[in-house]
C-alpha cells in the first residue's frame, strides 16, 4: 500500500512512540511503511528471527500439485498407475480373485479384462476394467481431475469445500463436485478400528452444532436449545504424538463413553488414560490407569494429565466446519470425521496422496 508523505511521518512517530527502533530517514512520497526505508534491513533481519524461531514443523508432500498434473495429465497414465497400485503382483479378477491367465483375458479395450470362470459366469464372462469397484466407477469425469481433487483434499489442513472444488475444476453442476468430495471421503474411512497406544492417551467428547444465540429466534424457539441439546455427540481419543479415533455417538452415557474407551485403548500398551471430570468415564479406574482432570474448578493441566491435544484436534475440526463447509449435516458428519482423522493420523506422510487412491 502506497501511503502519503504525511501519512507515512504520522505512522513512523506512531511506533517511534511505541519504542520500536527505527533509523531516521526523510519522509519521501510513496514510501512503502517499512519496506523501502533504511531501516528495511534491520526490519527484515529481526522478522527473519522470529520467522525462524516459530517455523511450522511441517512435511512437504513427495508431490507437488505441478507435478501431478504433469506426470497424471491423461487417462492412460492415471489408469496405469491405478492398476499398478491395484494388482502390484498383477491383474486380478475383482469378484473371484483369479489371476490374469486363469481364464482371465486382456480386452482389445485398454485396461479392460474379461474373467471366464465359473464364479463369474463362466462362458459368457464378467467384464471390469480398472476403475471396477472403486469410487471411480461409473464415473464421467476424467481421472485427472479425480487425481487432483484428491490432491486438495489431503492437503488442505482444516478441509476444502464442495463449492471450491466446483470453482477449480469449473464442474458443470455443483452436485458434481459435491459427489465427488464425498466419495474420496468415503475413501478415507478406515473400515478397522485399530486400537491406540502409547504413554498418554487423552479422551474427550465434543458436541457438534451451533450455538443457540446464533439461530433465528423461530428455529431457537422451536428446538428449545439449551447447552448440548439439539447438537450431535462425537467421542473421540487420541495418543500423543500418535493417531487419533472419533466416532459420532447417540449420546454420552456411561455405556456408550466406556465401550468406547475399552474398544480403542490398548489396556496393556499404555500408561495413562486423562480424560474429563465427565461421569461416563467413572469405570475407567477398572481395567486402566485413569486420571481426571477438572475442567470445573479450573484445572486444565496437572503434571502430564490434561487433554489439550485432543481439545487440538476438536478445534481443528471446528475451524475447518465454521471456514471451509459452514454447515454439516448429521447425516454426513461421519465421513467428515472420517476425512479429518485420516487426514491427522497421516499428517507426516509425504505419500497422503498415494495413501488416499490405494483405498479408492
Amino acid at each position: 500500500m502506497r501511503v502519503t508523505a504525511s501519512a507515512n511521518c504520522a505512522i513512523k512517530k506512531a511506533l517511534l512512540g511505541q519504542g520500536e527502533v527505527w533509523f531516521p530517514f526523510p519522509c519521501r512520497e510513496g514510501d512503502y511503511v517499512r519496506l523501502d526505508t533504511p531501516a528495511r534491513n534491520r526490519y527484515i533481519w529481526v522478522m527473519n528471527e522470529k520467522v525462524q524461531a516459530g517455523k511450522p514443523l511441517t512435511t512437504q508432500p513427495s508431490l507437488s500439485l505441478a507435478e501431478l498434473k504433469r506426470l497424471y495429465s491423461d487417462e492412460d497414465s492415471c489408469k496405469a498407475l491405478l492398476r499398478d497400485m491395484r494388482w502390484p503382483d498383477g491383474v486380478r479378477c475383482p469378484r473371484c480373485n483369479h489371476a490374469l491367465g486363469d481364464r482371465v483375458y486382456n480386452l482389445s479395450r485398454k485396461f479392460h479384462w474379461v474373467c471366464k470362470n465359473i464364479e463369474c459366469g463362466g462362458r459368457n464372462g464378467y467384464r471390469f476394467s480398472v476403475i471396477t469397484k472403486t469410487v471411480f466407477e461409473n464415473t464421467n469425469y476424467p481421472l485427472s481431475t479425480w487425481f487432483e481433487v484428491i490432491y486438495l483434499m489431503t492437503q488442505s489442513r482444516k478441509g476444502i469445500s464442495a463449492l471450491q472444488i466446483h470453482r477449480q475444476i469449473k464442474s458443470g453442476d455443483y452436485r458434481t463436485a459435491w459427489y465427488m468430495v464425498m466419495r474420496v471421503r468415503a475413501a478415507m474411512k478406515d473400515p478397522e478400528l485399530k486400537k491406540l497406544l502409547g504413554d498418554v492417551i487423552e479422551v474427550d467428547e465434543m458436541y457438534h452444532g451451533g450455538k443457540a444465540e446464533n439461530m433465528h429466534r423461530s428455529k431457537r424457539r422451536r428446538l428449545a436449545l439449551v447447552g448440548a441439546k439439539g447438537k450431535v455427540a462425537v467421542i473421540g481419543a487420541i495418543a500423543r504424538k500418535g493417531n487419533v479415533v472419533c466416532r459420532m455417538v447417540e449420546n454420552t452415557d456411561t455405556p456408550v463413553l466406556d465401550s468406547f474407551v475399552r474398544r480403542v485403548v490398548d489396556k496393556d500398551k499404555v500408561e495413562l488414560v486423562a480424560t474429563d471430570e465427565h461421569s461416563g468415564y467413572r469405570l475407567l479406574k477398572y481395567g486402566y490407569p485413569h486420571e481426571v482432570v477438572k475442567h470445573s474448578a479450573g484445572e486444565y493441566v496437572r503434571g502430564i494429565v490434561h487433554t489439550n491435544t485432543i481439545e487440538g484436534f476438536w478445534s481443528l475440526f471446528k475451524r475447518g466446519v465454521m471456514g471451509s463447509f459452514h454447515h454439516v449435516s448429521k447425516a454426513y458428519l461421519p465421513l467428515y470425521l472420517a476425512e479429518f482423522q485420516f487426514r491427522y493420523n497421516n499428517r507426516k506422510d509425504p505419500d497422503i496422496f498415494y495413501k488416499v487412491l490405494a483405498g479408492c
